[in-house]
């Protein structure tokens, strides 16, 4: 079976859909086979992996409501290995739905397996809310990635994301867990930067993975032109940086095997 990551943070803006973009196809260009679920309304994935708004139909909300198999529903990218199930317009009303069916939590989690076994892993780009549609991706994952922002008010909304977590671990998922926290936007010319990082990693400690993202004007220009970054502009640091971090979670997976 796929591995599958849910990539999520609640505050927007901290580089979730870039970390989702990017370490998905850092992941393919060293060999694995990749499924990017875009399950924000927002697309932003769909967009920055060169998928048209008006060709993005079957989304993710039909595989959701199991209307559409996962495997009807994801389409090819520009990157070789990499596939992504798209953002529709529909999603947006996906909350409201779900909030009035029976076992409103699950409906991810059956429509993953076994079409998910096409993929070593499956990044589920989450919307910036601890809504159903997040609750949904973290009853369906094995673990998750955290993307933060090295800000001081990032580390506000992270005690909040991890007892949500805990939550989803106790009630519907015993299987979750915190596979890594990636510190992103790091300014080094920025004091600041230095500090939140220092504070996270002596509050989290391993858990927090050795590689930074810098704060890059490539990896900001690099969706508007439909494209991952690693791409747009190869030898950029933020490209680097992303192959970096494909090697960590590649690496910490083999451990956990042994």
């Amino acid at each position: 079976m796929a591995e599958i990551i849910a990539i999520c943070n609640q505050k927007g803006g901290v580089g979730k859909t870039t970390t989702a973009i990017n370490l998905g196809t850092a992941l393919a260009a060293a060999g694995r086979s990749v499924l990017i679920v875009d399950l924000d309304p927002q697309g932003n994935a769909s967009t920055g992996l060169g998928i048209p708004a008006a060709g993005r139909q079957p989304s993710a909300y039909r595989v959701l409501i199991g209307e559409t198999a996962l495997g009807q529903a994801a389409r090819p990218t520009l990157v070789p290995g990499l596939a992504v199930v798209p953002s529709g317009v529909d999603l947006s009303g996906a909350e409201i739905e779900l909030a009035g069916l029976a076992d409103r939590e699950h409906y991810l989690r059956r429509a993953l397996p076994p079409a998910a076994a096409a993929w070593q892993y499956v990044l589920i780009d989450c919307p910036p809310a601890l809504g159903l549609l997040t609750v949904n991706a973290l009853v369906a994952a094995d673990a998750v990635l955290v993307p933060l922002q090295c800000e001081f008010f990032a580390l506000e909304g992270i005690s909040h994301l991890l007892r949500t977590i805990e939550r989803i671990r106790r009630a519907f998922n015993p299987r979750l867990e915190i596979q890594g926290i990636v510190l992103t936007m790091f300014d080094k010319r920025n004091r600041l930067s230095d500090l939140v990082a220092s504070d996270v990693r002596a509050h989290f400690g391993d858990k927090v993975y050795r590689t930074v993202i810098p704060r890059n004007v490539r990896v900001s220009e690099a969706p508007s032109h439909g494209r991952p970054v690693l791409i747009y502009d190869t030898g950029c640091a933020g490209s680097q940086a992303y192959i970096h971090l494909a090697g960590e979670v590649l690496r910490r997976e083999a451990e956990a095997a042994r």
